[in-house]
């Protein structure tokens, strides 16, 4: 049994809680990880995780265990890449998530020059308007838009981003362009949220105290980023969102910015991942990359 590598498919089992995605998420046979498991279990005489029809949790003994082999394979990683300065030692398998626009906006335009720098390295890139679980999905990081909640996971802030109000020429033709908060009134809104069937509370402004919220009319409510762009792209009304994912429909006259003296909250931009005495190599170079493509879009 090769003990570092049973070790490495435990942890990936503790933390998604899954035989099946654990072996899905490493691209090996499930039968090859209950095996590895289980000859780890005999080895070392305990029980290292309770297997049930519908989930896989640690036992006590698999609580210290994998703690302690989680901070080993950390150290181990960190000392095999120590002297290698080469890009090319590099490798492995990273899977990270983040916002749709900032994948297609910021990260993917920009995602060659990394790959080509590091031609070990294999990414999973995940990208939507649903929050992932980043222990039990598994991913190394994560880039977060928005106010965090304690998660218990550690975060790294990168700064804000400029929300800018929208409408597309089409709707300012039909409609006018507002110049004052009593203008919206008798405007539309595309109301996003991330629940359908929560009724968003309106246009925000910004103001020294919180944010103040003017109800306008609109009759379409989306829950997906790229919707929401679209919608305003038809003409379906105003929307606010953050100025990176517009930026090219701005440039192109496809969108038209408006009421810039009435701006929501700049939204900040976080960096999540699992707690980790001392993060991989691959891990911590993809971190900083990431923090300097960010850099130009943030203030």
């Amino acid at each position: 049994m090769d003990k570092i590598h049973a070790m490495q498919l435990f942890i990936r089992v503790a933390e998604l809680e899954s035989f099946t995605r654990a072996a899905d998420t490493l691209g090996i046979p499930k039968g090859s990880v209950s095996r590895q498991i289980q000859a780890l279990e005999n080895h070392l005489g305990c029980r290292l995780l309770h297997r049930t029809t519908r989930r896989v949790l640690l036992t006590q003994d698999g609580m210290v265990y994998y703690e302690r082999a989680k901070d080993l394979l950390s150290n181990l990683d960190e000392l095999d890449s120590m002297f290698q300065a080469d890009p090319s030692s590099v490798s492995g398998r990273l899977r990270v998530d983040m916002p749709v626009a900032i994948a297609k906006n910021v990260v993917i335009p920009r995602l060659p020059e990394f790959l080509q720098q590091y031609p070990g390295l294999e990414l999973e890139l995940s990208s939507s308007d649903r929050l992932v679980d980043v222990i039990r999905e598994g991913f190394d990081c994560v880039v977060r838009v928005g106010t965090l909640k304690d998660s218990g996971l550690i975060a790294r802030p990168l700064g804000k981003l400029a929300i800018i109000n929208c409408a597309s020429p089409a709707y300012l033709a039909r409609f006018g362009t507002p110049e004052s908060l009593e203008d919206l009134s008798s405007h539309a809104l595309v109301h996003y949220t991330t629940n359908i069937g929560v009724r968003p509370q309106g246009f925000e402004v910004a103001r020294d105290n919180g944010a103040q919220w003017v109800k306008t009319g609109g009759v379409l409510t989306v829950n997906s980023t790229e919707t929401y762009h679209a919608a305003c792209l038809a003409g379906l009304g105003i929307i606010q969102v953050p100025r990176v994912g517009v930026r090219e429909a701005l440039r192109s006259g496809k969108l038209v910015q408006i009421l810039p003296q009435y701006r929501a909250e700049p939204m900040p931009v976080s960096l999540i991942y699992p707690h980790r005495r001392n993060l991989s190599r691959r891990v911590h170079l993809l971190m900083e990359w990431l923090t300097g493509v960010l850099q130009d879009y943030v203030d």
